[in-house]
């Protein structure tokens, strides 16, 4: 991946160490031939992005609402979540390597027909009636989004020129989950009460073939050669940066908080006896909150200091998480989404865009990969807990014990904090 210009007066040019901030020890990093600047290409990638994690949204929501009317409880909706996490702990690395070593078009080209063979699978299940379709489905959505992801967030980053733009970018990045997320829950619980889980299910099939239409749209890159004789290095030793470590720390504290609220959210809904579209309004709230503070950053990022606001969106999750249970109905608990939403939305380009200043730019795909492959590995723990710790106490149980994960994550960012100063 190319590397970006600094900020300050140039030097011999050459790519950052790992742990380092390019742009703070001032390395000039020289643009990339093609990508000028933020146009058409990039919005093309956005709304890729934007259209595949839609499928794995629409698919999640209907597939939890219907194994829930079919009478499973919450353990077995805990099951079906992680289900959406275990295939990218196997593809997130390989995802890295094939977008370093491929670009944008390839990876996102498998993602979208993973997608597709998902949502087909989900909605053959529901038809059948056959469980172990929709785990088939689940796998197959989950795994789409990690191979489309890693290539999309990487291509994203040759866009950006300095550091107050890689923030933009990636909250542009970001918006595209969020914007899914906002989306995705009010829409398939609208279509759900009017027309039934089937038709959810079919509008799923559909966003991946409108994903590869806008990909075609992004210009063709062709990324750098290795080497002659080179030989790749495993992933694992970017691990020896503290700030990375400590970073990735952060990420899966944050990310574990987002996968709580998405469980308890389903499971306490349908506990109150609220429709589809209440409960798709509550997570809706949550993801219209993660799209304006994105949108925020985009405009104020030269104001932004990134380990300060981490570090203030922990806080503000930990108290939101520990008072949720006491909300009350869905207004309540669309207001605590919305705070929520603004506290764990402003995480994501703060990390992304951390972690292109700390890690080399021909490795970009590798650490991506590697975040990728340390949230979802506790995505496929965190609800398989979840559900057993609510089936043993009450269903809010898991927002507090991420509450109190967060208390000891700040650890972490105040270390990280100072590795990078």
């Amino acid at each position: 991946m190319s590397d970006r210009p600094g900020s300050t007066p140039p030097r011999a040019p050459g790519p950052a160490p790992v742990g380092t901030n390019a742009d703070a020890i001032g390395i000039p990093q020289p643009p990339v031939a093609g990508y000028t600047g933020l146009s058409v290409g990039f919005a093309a990638v956005i709304a890729s992005l934007v259209a595949v994690h839609a499928c794995m949204a629409t698919t999640r929501v209907a597939a939890t609402l219907w194994v829930l009317h079919q009478g499973y409880g919450g353990g077995f909706v805990g099951v079906l979540l992680s289900l959406f996490a275990v295939a990218p702990l196997g593809l997130s690395m390989w995802a890295g390597r094939l977008a370093d070593r491929h670009g944008f078009h390839r990876p996102v080209g498998i993602g979208v027909a993973m997608a597709f063979a998902g949502a087909v699978l989900a909605l053959a299940a529901q038809l059948l009636g056959w469980l172990w379709l929709l785990a088939l489905g689940c796998l197959l959505c989950g795994g789409a989004v990690a191979v489309s992801a890693v290539a999309i967030q990487r291509e994203a980053g040759l866009m950006a020129r300095d550091a107050s733009q890689l923030k933009r970018v990636f909250s542009w990045v970001a918006l595209g989950p969020a914007l899914s997320n906002a989306l995705a829950p009010v829409i398939t619980g609208i279509v759900i009460d009017l027309a039934g889980f089937s038709a959810a299910l079919v509008l799923s099939t559909l966003l991946p073939l409108a994903a590869w239409a806008v990909a075609l749209r992004v210009p063709r890159q062709a990324p750098a050669p290795l080497a002659t004789g080179a030989k790749p290095r495993p992933a694992w030793d970017l691990l020896k940066d503290p700030g990375l470590r400590n970073l990735l720390i952060v990420n899966v504290a944050m990310s574990s908080c987002w996968d709580a609220h998405s469980f308890v959210v389903p499971v306490v809904g349908h506990a109150k006896g609220l429709s589809a579209s209440s409960i798709g309004l509550v997570l809706g709230s949550f993801a219209a909150a993660a799209t304006l503070v994105r949108l925020a950053i985009v405009r104020w990022a030269h104001h932004i200091d990134e380990v300060k606001a981490l570090r203030a969106a922990m806080a503000i999750a930990t108290v939101t998480l520990i008072v949720y249970a006491w909300l009350p109905g869905t207004l309540g608990l669309m207001a605590g989404s919305a705070v929520l939403g603004l506290a764990l939305g402003a995480v994501q380009p703060m990390v992304l865009a951390t972690m292109h200043q700390v890690t080399p730019p021909d490795r970009h795909g590798q650490a991506l990969g590697l975040r990728m492959l340390a949230s979802n590995g506790a995505t496929v723990a965190m609800p398989l807990g979840f559900g057993a710790l609510a089936a043993i106490s009450v269903a809010a149980a898991p927002l507090w014990l991420m509450a109190s994960v967060l208390v000891g994550a700040q650890f972490a960012a105040r270390e990280m904090g100072r590795s990078t100063r």
